[in-house]
This record gives C-alpha cells, structure tokens and sequence, in this order.
C-alpha cells in the first residue's frame, strides 16, 4: 500500500460511515487489504488495479460510496477515524491499544 496521508484516512472514514457501525472493522480492513492489493498490481504489471487503482486507501476508499464529509464535532465520523487508523496499524503490523 502506498503512504497513507490524511486524505487517505478521511476518505476511507467517509466509506465507513455509509456502512452499519457493526461492520465498519472489517469494511476498514478490507479496504487497506484492497490498496495494498492494488499497490502489488501496480508494482507488477505497471498499471491501475482495474477494481482498487493505484494502491492508495483514497483510491480504494474513492471507489465505494462516500458520506459527506463531517467534522470533528460528529462521534460517529471520529469512530470511523479510529476504526481506519486501527486497520492502518493492524496492516503494517503495529500494536493498537484502542
């Protein structure tokens, strides 16, 4: 997967928050296993994964339906926050105490 900038983590965020929150872990999840797909795709071959793009989380995350962005004053957009930071983490193989 790419370097995961701020972008990457709100957008993927966004996805989360059109998904029930029982559901947002693994949806968090699977979408850094779909940017780290697509970064080995384009590693290999050269070109965008035709499903996930160019191995980032915003691309993964841009190619599934996207809440309007809220602030930070919105519990449920910081939990969505948490839940992707926590996927990030679990991903690169870090402890997450959250």
């Amino acid at each position: 997967m790419l370097p995961v900038l701020h972008g990457d983590v709100s957008n993927a965020a966004r996805a989360l928050l059109t998904v029930a929150p029982g559901a947002r872990r693994w949806v968090g999840a699977r979408l850094v296993a779909e940017a780290a797909e697509a970064a080995a795709h384009v590693a290999r071959t050269g070109r965008l994964h035709p499903r996930f793009g160019n191995g980032s989380l915003m691309a993964a995350a841009r190619k599934r339906r996207l809440a309007d962005e809220p602030g930070f004053d919105d519990p449920d957009y910081c939990a969505c926050l948490i839940e992707v930071l926590r996927a990030v983490m679990h991903h690169r193989g870090a402890k997450c105490a959250m």
